[in-house]
């Protein structure tokens, strides 16, 4: 199975030299900065956007919403840890070795990378958070799928990855992400709620200012008795 990719005419070959040839023609210091977006950047920036959805979903709409929001915010994570527990014997089995070590010509910007190829752990990892948020939250959930693309790009470019590694990575991480997801939020949904019913956990839920808004009752326009005197009721 090691052979997935092994000569120039395989257009995951073809398609890897095309993407990473823009590294060989770029300046130092923009493959330096690809390097750190690739490796660590993109992965810091879905936690960002995670934390950026936590405090806006608990600061908005009804506290149903906010425990169901902030169950899924829980699950994204959890997915993407999962999913690369599954990675683990899949990685074992197909023993694709890195693209530097079957091609020359090459331009890796990070060293040390040993272990095998397919499929890869970041573009699974990003992949599975993005689509896990996409379930609890539709706008933040597309700007992380957008994040995920973006990190697979980038680990063809830095010449670590086929781009068929990075597509499986992506399947792998929507896979685990999706299909248990039902499980994950019956499992999940309980303690969530259980914490925001908490007196020390409430916030992580629902925010003080969203909690202490009530809606306003409605009020019905009853017109008061008129007070008649005793002579005309009981003229009436």
């Amino acid at each position: 199975m090691a052979g997935l990719a092994s000569d120039g005419s395989n257009p995951d070959v073809s398609l890897l030299y095309d993407i990473n040839g823009i590294a060989r023609d770029a300046p130092p210091w923009f493959d330096r900065v690809m390097e750190f977006v690739g490796e660590y950047g993109i992965m810091l920036g879905l936690v960002l956007v995670v934390l950026w959805c936590w405090w806006s979903v608990r600061r908005r709409g009804t506290l149903a919403d906010s425990v169901s929001a902030v169950t899924g915010l829980v699950w994204a994570p959890l997915a993407a840890g999962i999913a690369l527990l599954v990675n683990i014997p899949i990685r074992g089995f197909v023993e694709r070795p890195r693209p530097f070590n079957d091609h020359e010509g090459l331009d890796v910007l990070v060293d040390g990378k040993t272990d095998f190829s397919f499929v890869s752990d970041h573009a699974t990892m990003a992949m599975a958070i993005g689509v896990g948020l996409f379930v609890a939250h539709r706008k933040f959930g597309l700007a992380a799928i957008a994040l995920a693309f973006a990190e697979g790009f980038c680990r063809v470019y830095m010449g670590v990855h086929y781009p068929t590694d990075v597509i499986g990575g992506f399947a792998l991480g929507t896979a685990v992400a999706l299909l248990l997801a039902p499980v994950a939020h019956a499992l999940l949904t309980p303690v969530v709620s259980a914490v925001a019913r908490s007196r020390s956990g409430a916030r992580l839920v629902r925010s003080r200012s969203a909690a202490e808004r009530r809606p306003r009752p409605e009020t019905l326009d009853i017109p008061e008795p008129r007070m008649g005197s005793g002579e005309n009721d009981l003229a009436a």
